[in-house]
């Protein structure tokens, strides 16, 4: 029985008719009610927006919300032609990591945590915000603090999981960032996989060269990565391990 990270609400399950403007999908409910969901995902979304694809939606009932509905997960299938639901809100990545080291299970990796902050300044005139700060306990082995880049990783060629999609500035920016904070501090990237169908991590250099010449600097130089690799339900995500780098 694979460990539960997250446990939520059910999602409402839909069709998806289109993603349009990358905020917004319009998504028909299994009543034939047609409704708009917010898209917390500005990429492109390789291989995920197969019109009439099965989808998940989360619903807020805050009445200061536009669009009730955000659009969490998105039925693709596999190798195999097995079905697979993929997370993708972006936003949820963070939730999930953080709860994957509040539980231990990257303990073997970066040692005993004794405080995880979310958003913490760093870089050049601290102008970048790192997405986990950890703070090691006296057990911990290595005393250096602990910054976590997470990246929601989708998209799939074969049994590789790869990041990014498309050109990213901010990525590239991240990781150059990270490799400077090398040897004071430890420098980890999380991929974030969210989907079981992938075996392997590694950098899409097809989709941005430079990101993937700067990964394997910054991995030459001592940045840390963890591809961790999760099973999303219909209320709840399990753990799916860490995969290895290919």
């Amino acid at each position: 029985m694979k460990e539960k990270i997250i446990e939520f609400d059910p999602l409402i399950e839909g069709i998806l008719i289109k993603r349009y403007k990358r905020f917004l999908a319009d998504i028909k409910l299994e009543t034939g009610e047609i409704v708009t969901a917010h898209c917390a995902n500005t990429g492109p979304m390789k291989g995920l927006l197969s019109e009439g694809a099965k989808v998940r939606m989360s619903i807020s009932p805050s009445p200061s919300r536009k669009l009730p509905f955000t659009w969490e997960q998105v039925c693709v299938l596999d190798t195999n032609k097995k079905e697979v639901w993929v997370g993708i809100n972006t936003l949820f990545a963070n939730k999930l990591i953080k709860k994957v080291i509040e539980k231990n299970l990257l303990k073997e990796i970066i040692g005993e945590i004794e405080t995880i902050k979310s958003e913490v300044a760093y870089g050049k005139d601290k102008k970048s915000r790192i997405d986990l700060f950890l703070t090691p306990k006296s057990s911990n082995p290595d005393k250096r603090n602990i910054y976590i880049e997470v990246k929601n990783t989708t998209w799939i060629t074969k049994n590789i999981a790869l990041f990014p999609d498309t050109v990213t500035k901010r990525g590239q920016k991240h990781l150059i960032e990270l490799k400077e904070l090398i040897p004071e501090s430890k420098s980890v990237l999380v991929p974030c996989i969210t989907r079981k169908d992938a075996d392997f991590f590694a950098p899409g250099d097809e989709a941005d060269p430079l990101y993937g010449r700067l990964f394997r600097e910054s991995s030459s130089e001592g940045m840390i990565t963890i591809p961790c690799s999760f099973i999303f339900h219909k209320d709840h995500v399990t753990w799916n391990g860490i995969k290895p780098l290919k």
